[in-house]
């Protein structure tokens, strides 16, 4: 063939066999080839099973318990299963335990493991009991009486007690099998008594236990565990007693008792009653009384009261016989003669009103209450007892409400701080100073002044000690060196406002009603009315520090100027160089304050009115008035700037300070100013 000559293809044709449509020709498959597939497509599952299950393994209590798992594909492997992970149901069973069905998740980790532990079913107790029937108790439960059959109770560890009347109390631990086993508990009580046996002579004597008939004697009787009063009792025969200690299964035996005469009865009364008697000079009580007498013996029987002549009896009585005797006493009078003013007040004596007026009684020789009243007078009761044949008289003067108020007042009275206060029934005199008296100022006015109320006033002024009672950082301080803050000494640097709140404060701890009125610890004003402490007026300090009879003092020491002897402490020579004025030629002693009490008491009995501190009283500072007209029981005004300051003080010496009509204000603590408590007597 020559080389450019195109080559020829064969191209192959398509080969249909005889007869056939080549598009509807079907391959037909063996079943081998069928069952070929089908063991692949098992071994693929398997070995996906294989691939994605879990090991599991399950603990159960009873080993042998029953396992059935509900949910999905699983496989056990000798102890273990193969579960793939997710949600499943597992059933335990065990004879005589109960059932068990519960949730179980199995998670994504190659290895688990799970514990179940089932409950045993109750155990089935029978119990029986010596006594015939017991009460049950199962762990404190009470379950029923003996004898119990059948009884359902949890397995394990309970404790099972008995109870029966006449019985010791049962206690036991039981173990409890459980798991449907019936169990046999048979109980031998013990007897929680003893027989007691008791004859008597004579025979036929009533039995008594705890008061209660139990039989005659001779008898032998079941007596409980415990303490017990046993007695015989038999007619015309006394009462047999013994404490009778019986311990359970311990018998005992009494007698034969010999059982003795009964004693006679004699119920006995008198006239007037309670009334003392004695039996053969052994005192036995007061009438009525029920006396028990041995019989066949005369027996001396004596009744008697104050006030009474006495009776005496003899008696004898038979054996178990009751008699009453009666006696009246005769009373022993004295005579009692009652004068009584006003004539028109009531009589009575021991309740029994005798009527009003003088009254000669004849009354019993006993002690007697007497009582005398009259409307708007306070009533008059006494003690007393008559004297036969020797008169008395008593002598009773009512006194009107407020006169029986003012003579129930005492003289000197103590409070609760400790501090002494003196009463004082004042009058009319006059404050100031003359206008030619030396020293006089012009604040001094002359007035007339009128106290009409009782009050009381202290003896000394407020130390330092009971000021710091109300309030106990409180500082004195000191003076050039010297302190002024011993217990003892005066209280100062207390502001008049201070002073009134220890007033106050005083007045709480004795439940009074306090004078000052107070806002946000500050005064506002006072109540005239209050019988609660208080600083004394600036009237009632003028008086008791310088009336003296009809006199009015200029010092406190008298009328003439210098002292000469240490009547107070004043500015001295020893105090020179701290206050720079001094009463010529007086040495007191002091340096600054001394003491409360240290100088003589001035003719009212108050120590240190002139001397030793300044005082505060109650009044706002003023002038008085010239108009001439006397002002009664002032107090000053209710509110003001300034307080009036009343007395001299250590650092005081001159004519003018040392006078007793001096009057200085101020508001605010000083080293020389203290002060000193008072309240009325009683309210207007």
């Amino acid at each position: 063939m020559a080389a450019d000559t195109e080559p020829t293809i064969i191209a192959p044709s398509s080969f249909t066999p005889m007869g056939a449509d080549p598009q509807h020709q079907k391959r037909l498959i063996s079943p081998l080839q069928l069952g070929l597939i089908a063991v692949l497509f098992l071994f693929a599952i398997a070995f996906w099973f294989l691939f994605s299950a879990r090991s599991v393994l399950f603990s159960v209590i009873p080993a042998d318990a029953d396992i059935n798992i509900d949910g999905g594909l699983q496989l056990k492997l000798g102890e273990r299963y193969l579960l793939r992970s997710g949600d499943f149901t597992i059933s335990l069973t065990a004879p005589g335990y109960y059932p068990q069905q519960q949730p179980l998740l199995v998670s994504e980790s190659s290895q688990q493991s799970f514990e179940y532990a089932l409950e045993k079913l109750p155990g089935l107790l029978n119990i029986s009991s010596t006594a015939a029937t017991a009460k049950v108790l199962i762990d404190d439960q009470e379950v029923g009486d003996t004898p119990l059959n059948q009884q359902a109770v949890a397995a394990g560890e309970h404790e099972l007690r008995l109870l029966a009347p006449r019985y010791l109390p049962y206690r036991q631990t039981i173990d409890v099998t459980g798991m449907g086993q019936s169990q046999e508990f048979e109980v031998a009580l013990e007897p929680a008594w003893a027989n007691i046996s008791i004859t008597s002579e004579p025979l036929g004597a009533t039995v008594l236990i705890d008061g209660e008939p139990a039989g005659t004697t001779p008898s032998t009787l079941e007596i409980l565990q415990g303490e017990h009063q046993l007695s015989l009792q038999m007619a015309g025969f006394r009462q047999w007693d013994t404490e009778l200690a019986v311990s359970p299964g311990v018998d005992q035996s009494f007698g034969p008792v010999a059982l003795q005469p009964a004693d006679g009865q004699l119920q006995l009364s008198s006239t007037p009653a309670a009334a003392s008697v004695t039996v053969d000079g052994e005192y036995r009580g007061q009438t009525p009384l029920l006396l028990e007498l041995k019989p066949g013996r005369e027996h001396r029987v004596a009744v008697f009261k104050a006030g009474h002549s006495n009776a005496n009896r003899s008696i004898s009585l038979e054996p178990g016989v009751e008699e009453a005797l009666h006696v009246t006493l005769r009373a022993k009078l004295g005579e009692v003669n009652i004068q009584v003013m006003p004539p028109e007040a009531q009589v009575i004596v021991a309740g029994k009103t005798y009527g009003s007026g003088n009254q000669s009684l004849q009354l019993p020789a006993v002690e007697q209450q007497l009582e005398v009243r009259l409307d708007g007078y306070r009533s008059y009761r006494q003690r007393f007892t008559p004297r036969p044949g020797l008169g008395q008289q008593i002598n009773v003067q009512l006194l009107t409400d407020s006169a029986a108020r003012l003579a129930d007042l005492k003289p000197i009275v103590t409070n609760s701080a400790g501090q002494q206060l003196r009463l004082f029934t004042p009058g009319d005199f006059t404050m100031g100073a003359s206008r030619r008296e030396p020293g006089r100022r012009a604040n001094e006015v002359l007035h007339p002044v009128s106290l009409t109320r009782m009050f009381y006033i202290s003896t000394y002024e407020v130390s330092n000690a009971q000021f710091r009672e109300f309030r106990s950082e409180h500082n004195s301080g000191r003076v050039e060196g010297s302190s002024l803050n011993r217990d003892r000494q005066p209280a100062v640097m207390v502001s008049w406002n201070e002073a009134a709140l220890y007033c106050n404060w005083l007045s709480q701890r004795e439940n009074l009603s306090p004078v000052y009125k107070l806002s946000n610890g500050l005064v506002t004003g006072f109540d005239t009315e209050s019988t609660g402490y208080r600083l004394p007026t600036e009237a009632e300090w003028a008086w008791v520090a310088r009336s003296r009879n009809t006199d009015l003092l200029t010092f406190s020491w008298g009328g003439s100027y210098p002292p000469t002897d240490k009547v107070g402490n004043f500015a001295d020579t020893s105090s020179a160089y701290i206050t720079g004025r001094t009463v010529q030629s007086y040495n007191d002693g002091q340096v600054v304050s001394a003491p409360i009490g240290s100088f003589p008491a001035n003719h009212k009995g108050l120590h240190d009115l002139g001397g030793n501190v300044a005082e505060w009283v109650h009044d706002i500072y003023s002038i008085a008035s010239t108009n001439g007209a006397t002002t009664v029981d002032p107090m000053g005004k209710q509110t003001g700037n300034n307080h009036v300051i009343r007395g001299a003080s250590w650092a005081h010496g001159t004519v003018t300070e040392l006078r007793l009509s001096f009057r200085d204000y101020g508001q605010a603590g000083r080293d020389d100013v203290g002060f000193r408590i008072a309240r009325y007597a009683e309210q207007r």
